[in-house]
């Protein structure tokens, strides 16, 4: 889901409150916060040496003590206005971003507009080697890679 996607479906109902669930279908705690909506880019060379980046919008969130809280799809769209100079111009992969114990990131996939809420669901990050063809041994060639990994 990308930024712009997000924000077409939060303007449709602004009023709704946001409910974000988790990639096993159960949800957040209501009165989540997100504290900060960011630009995110990640410069890396692969296990092959090929130069990489990539660039996301992340929403870091926040469970606090006000148990009263609650996030409207209006108010993520402010914070989407405020953080408009820092994402720039081009429309980015929205992930969102927990603490529970650790912090874990997760991609934004799907949004879906109910009678009484607005429902984010979420889905999980993968790792992956990007140079399969150097180091994953291959079932076509019968034989190993040149062993970068």
């Amino acid at each position: 889901m990308t930024v712009s996607e997000l924000r077409r479906a939060l303007e449709a109902a602004p009023t709704l409150p946001l409910t974000v669930l988790w990639p096993d279908g159960n949800p957040f705690e209501a009165h989540f916060h997100v504290t900060e909506v960011g630009r995110v880019q990640k410069d890396f060379v692969d296990c092959g040496g090929t130069v990489r980046r990539t660039v996301t919008c992340l929403l870091q969130t926040w469970v606090g003590e006000d148990k009263e809280h609650r996030i409207t799809a209006g108010k993520l769209l402010k914070a989407f206005d405020h953080g408009a100079a820092v994402l720039g111009a081009g429309d980015l992969p929205v992930e969102l971003e927990y603490e529970a114990c650790n912090v874990i990131q997760f991609k934004v996939v799907a949004v879906e507009r109910e009678e009484d809420r607005f429902v984010v669901r979420l889905g999980g990050k993968h790792t992956d080697c990007l140079a399969k063809e150097l180091c994953v041994p291959s079932a076509r060639m019968g034989g190993v890679g040149a062993g970068c990994c």
